[in-house]
This record gives structure tokens, C-alpha cells and sequence, in this order.
């Protein structure tokens, strides 16, 4: 679709929405034209290597006081001659030079299949190669070639895709940096037939539940040869999806401090005819084949989850609850407008389906008593600081769970609090945020990354409700370093473990950012969830997440938090902290 094409449809879905929802869409289009020619902007100044880059780095490989030997598994099938080339050849050129290819050759009928592989095994010693006497789809190709691996660490590779020049060296200077690293992956990006590259995938560090929506890892991926072993290679029925299947099997053998993210584009997958890279749609097969391996992997770890499809036919993990519901307080800050406030708790009583929960208000007046159902359990303070307010309200409530909701806001579906309680009660997660939208349905609070013009910024901040956003995190179920108090589910235990909200430091805002981050140095997963969605009532008061703080809670901020400031795990440093609407930082 051309961009007038694309600014006519956004005008007519502005018309429906409002002319602010017509302004976002107009945006987010410029957006990303932006992006797309960023990117070659970006690869010129970041990702092409001088003299002085090569040097550097072959004298960075002189003084590895580690040099494994990498193998290479490339099983291969039928493809175009020049595509094969230049994946060999992309090996041949890597920078690091202790490595093996080891192919397998699926039974291929195309004739130019043996004779190109037989020339570059004759030419390079490192390259071996095994012909199958028969076809055994691309599990069995790969377990042959897995079976000629003998190096430490072992690297996949598709058939038609190339790998960076200093792919390799990365790769080992990864395994130097952190002796105990069993599993690696790093960013890539797409390349045409013609060699152009494009659309870049600048990813998180490991992210379980994005990982469990969508194949996070995929390329480039390396794994401790000695595990592939130990869990059998790759397993035959899962063809489409046996790269996803083999890495939940490995992390099912490793704790996650022992998965590493590489933030360079190191791999690049061919868009041609019949690739995955092209169109999901490409091999329908390959969905179904990864909803059976996330299944089976569940049933392993001893997790009662369905898994079902979502949008683009990705993923959408379903915790089950228990059949008696766990307790939740719904607490909520009053708002000065005490009818505005009975309203919406109305709107919470009626439009929430869970059959289990108190109804904790917090309230500066006492005018107005009159307005609430005896059966709302009510707390009247004057203190001005609302994380102390919370506090408050979470010492005089009564539940398993709690869930802090702003009054300014209504929920799209009945089964809001049940999503949010089903993640919240994982032994493994820390705060639960829901999806929030402005009333013209673009996004308010989507997550928070921190870092973000050294504070704490807002993912994906109006992007309109129908763009996936990076990654499609927008969309799916994934992990932020923090969200939003206006919206935040988590465990009673969990709460008082980080000892609740911080008053003294952060007693109006970054309360809940800070929470976050104490769960996350606990270990505990913050998760955000997209099918919990709420949108904002009245669009002239603001929720907590749209408030500014005041100076001295920002230098606190600051200053406690530095590290994630300089280093957010959910966000990508190839990616600008101007903003967080994940455009390139150049």
C-alpha cells in the first residue's frame, strides 16, 4: 500500500475515532517510513566494518584466553544454487576461524545440491557434510547433521540465510565474558534476494512470556553442544517449529542467568518464496508445530496452561485457575468527585466476571458516604502521599491478591481480573499490567521501559489499538521491567517481600516503577499482559501513569536505579531512550 493509499485509511478511521485518533495513525505511518529508512542509516554508520574494525577485532580473538571450537548445523533441501553460495561463503568469511560446518543434505533432487557441497568440502577442511539416503524432513536433517558436531558451542543455520562476518566472533567473545553460558541469541534482520537488508528484529534480553507468544530466540541461536546431546537433538513431528521446540527444551536444563542476548545483528534471514521470513502464512504447519512443543513443554515443567491462537497465529498462553477463586482486593484511590467514583465502581462491579473480591477505597472526605454500598470496605485519610495511601489500603484489606485499578478507568471485557489473577498466582511472577487505553483507543500505558529520557517512559505510548507494535509486544504477552500502578495485580506475599511501596523516596510517582524493580531484582517476572483492557473514562483526569513527578523524585529515582536506567533487560540499547516508540537510535 502506497503512503497516500495509507493516509486515506487513516483518514477515514480518524473520522470514526476523532481527529486525535486520526493524528496518531498519521503519526505512527511516519513513524515508520522513518524507521525504514533509518535502518540503512543505522547499518552504515553501526554495522559496517573498516580496516580499523577487523584489525580490532582479530586482535580482540589473539587474546580470548578461550578459543572453543564452534560447530555450524546446517541441514539443507533443495535449494537455489546462488542462495547456497552465499550461505556458505557467509561461513567461510566469518572473522573467528574456529569452526565446522557440518551439513546434512536431506536427499535433495536438484543435482547442483551435491556438487556445490562436495566443491566446498573439497576446498575447506572445516566443512563436512553427510547425504542422507533418504528424505527425512528438516528435524532428521538436522539430527544428521548434529551427529557430526564436535565443537563446544553449536550455532544453527538455515539453508538460504547468511551469517554477519563477525558473527562467530561475537559469539565466543560472549562465551569468554561469561564462562557459565549455555544458551546464546542475538538480534537479526531480514534480507531480500537481491542482498538488501531490512526490517531489523532488535530484541529484549530473555523474556519468558514474550518468548511463549512468539519465537523470541530463532536466530542466530547457539547452544552448549553437551546439552543438545542430553536432550536428544531435535525432535521428529515438530518440522516448522524444531528450533523452537529444541530451545524450550534446553531452558527447561538451565536457569535463565545462563541464556544470553547478543544486541547486534549477527544473522540474516532470506525473505524468498516459501520462507517463514516472507509470511508466517508461508507454513501453516510450522503454528500448529509450535503450539504443540509450548503444550508439551507445560506439561513438563508441571503447569496447567492451554495454549491457543492469537493474532497473526501466534500464541496465547492461558493459566488455569483454581475452581476456588483466590481472594483479590480491588483497591482504588478515590477521586475527589465522589458520584464520578460510585459510577465507576459500578462499572468495576458489573463489568468484572470474578466471583471472589473486596472492594478497598481509599477517600480524603467523608462527604458523599452515603453513595457507597455498605459492603465497600472504605479507609478515609488525609495523608497526601498516594503510595502510602496504597499501603494503607493494602494493611487493612483481606486477600491473596491484590490489584491496584484507577477509578478513572473501565474495563473492556469481563474477564479482565481473571487474566491478571492467572499470571499473578505463577510462583515465578512479580506485578501483573493490564493494557490501557485513551478513549480514542490508542494506547496510555503499554508497559514501562526504563531509561527513557533517564526516567522511566511509556511503550508504545498512542500507538493506535490496530498496530502491533515492536515485536508485536503490543499485542502479545511479554515482560517490561515495570508497570503501571493504574493497573498493577500482584501476590499479598510478593507485596510485603519488596516491603510494599516506597513512601518516603517516591511518595506521588515512581512508586510502582520502583516496586517493579524490586520484584525484579527478587528474580520475579513483571509481565504485561494485552488481553486485560481497560480504557480511560474521562480523558480530562489524569491516571497516575500520565502524571509528572516533582525534581527530588526523580534524582531518587535516578540515583537508586541507575543500572536499569543505563540498561533496561526488556529494551534493546540499538534503540533510542527519546522515547518509547522503539525507534533507532542514530
Amino acid at each position: 500500500m502506497n503512503l497516500w493509499r495509507k493516509i486515506k485509511t487513516a483518514s477515514k478511521v480518524g473520522q470514526k475515532h476523532g481527529w486525535n485518533g486520526l493524528k496518531n495513525r498519521l503519526d505512527f505511518q511516519f513513524l515508520s517510513l522513518k524507521l525504514k529508512f533509518a535502518y540503512q542509516k543505522w547499518i552504515r554508520k553501526f554495522d559496517t566494518l573498516t580496516e580499523t574494525d577487523l584489525k580490532d577485532i582479530c586482535r580482540e580473538i589473539a587474546n580470548f584466553s578461550h578459543k572453543p571450537l564452534i560447530s555450524i548445523v546446517l541441514p539443507v533441501y533443495n535449494v537455489e544454487e546462488k542462495f547456497l553460495r552465499l550461505c556458505l561463503e557467509s561461513v567461510r568469511r566469518q572473522i573467528y576461524e574456529n569452526w565446522q560446518l557440518c551439513i546434512a543434505d536431506d536427499f535433495s533432487p536438484k543435482p547442483h545440491i551435491r556438487r556445490v557441497l562436495e566443491e566446498y568440502a573439497e576446498k575447506d577442511k572445516r566443512i563436512k557434510v553427510v547425504f542422507r539416503p533418504e528424505n527425512g524432513h528438516i528435524s532428521a536433517a538436522s539430527n544428521s547433521a548434529l551427529a557430526l558436531a564436535g565443537g563446544e558451542f553449536t550455532v544453527l543455520l538455515d539453508h538460504d540465510d547468511e551469517l554477519s562476518q563477525h558473527a562467530l566472533f561475537y559469539v565466543v567473545r560472549e562465551i569468554n565474558d561469561f564462562p557459565e553460558t549455555a544458551m546464546i541469541y542475538s538480534d537479526e534482520d531480514l534480507i531480500s534476494a537481491k542482498g538488501k537488508r531490512f526490517n531489523p528484529k532488535f530484541k529484549p534480553d530473555f523474556s519468558r512470556d514474550l518468548f511463549y507468544s512468539l519465537n523470541l530466540i530463532t536466530h542466530l541461536s547457539a547452544y552448549k553442544t553437551e546439552i543438545l546431546q542430553k536432550i536428544g537433538g531435535f525432535r521428529i513431528g515438530l518440522e516448522g517449529s524444531q528450533d523452537y521446540d529444541l530451545a524450550l527444551r534446553v531452558i527447561e536444563q538451565i536457569p535463565e542467568n545462563r541464556i544470553r542476548h547478543i544486541p547486534k545483528i549477527l544473522y540474516h534471514w532470506r525473505v524468498i518464496e516459501g520462507s517463514v521470513a516472507l509470511s508466517g502464512d508461508e507454513k501453516p504447519y510450522a503454528h500448529s508445530a509450535a503450539r504443540t512443543a509450548l503444550s508439551d513443554h507445560f506439561k513438563r515443567t508441571g503447569k496447567n496452561a492451554a495454549v491457543e491462537p492469537t493474532f497473526l497465529n501466534l500464541h496465547r498462553v492461558r493459566y488455569e485457575l483454581p475452581p476456588d477463586l483466590p481472594k483479590v482486593s480491588l483497591i482504588l484511590a478515590a477521586n475527589e468527585d465522589a458520584e464520578f467514583t460510585r459510577r465507576s465502581i459500578e462499572k468495576f462491579t458489573n463489568e468484572t466476571d470474578y466471583a471472589n473480591v473486596e472492594i478497598v477505597l481509599v477517600r480524603s472526605e467523608k462527604s458523599g458516604r452515603e453513595l457507597f454500598s455498605k459492603e465497600i470496605k472504605t479507609i478515609f485519610t488525609e495523608i497526601p502521599s498516594e503510595a502510602e495511601k496504597y499501603n494503607l489500603a493494602v494493611a487493612q484489606s483481606n486477600s491473596e491478591i491484590l490489584c491496584f485499578v484507577d477509578v478513572n478507568l473501565q474495563p473492556l471485557s469481563k474477564d479482565w481480573l481473571k487474566e491478571m489473577v492467572s499470571f499473578a498466582l505463577q510462583k515465578e511472577s512479580g506485578a501483573v499490567g493490564a493494557k490501557l487505553f485513551y478513549p480514542n483507543r490508542s494506547i496510555l500505558h503499554g508497559g514501562f521501559i526504563v531509561g527513557i529520557n533517564d526516567s522511566a517512559g511509556i511503550a508504545h505510548q498512542r500507538l493506535p489499538d490496530e498496530k502491533y507494535g515492536n515485536m508485536m509486544r503490543a499485542k502479545l504477552t511479554g515482560n517490561f521491567a515495570a508497570v503501571s500502578i493504574s493497573c498493577l495485580a500482584v501476590k499479598r506475599a510478593h507485596f510485603e517481600q519488596a516491603n510494599g511501596f516506597d513512601a518516603r523516596n517516591f511518595p506521588n510517582k515512581f512508586f510502582d516503577v520502583d516496586f517493579c524493580l524490586k520484584l525484579l531484582q527478587k528474580n520475579f517476572r513483571n509481565i504485561f499482559t494485552p488481553y486485560a483492557e481497560l480504557i480511560q473514562i474521562d480523558g480530562r483526569k489524569m491516571l497516575n501513569v500520565q502524571k509528572k513527578p516533582d525534581e527530588k523524585e526523580l534524582e531518587n529515582f535516578q540515583r537508586k536505579w541507575q543500572k536499569y536506567i543505563e540498561k533496561d533487560p526488556f529494551y534493546n540499547p540499538n534503540l533510542s531512550k527519546k522515547s518509547g516508540n522503539f525507534l533507532i537510535d542514530i
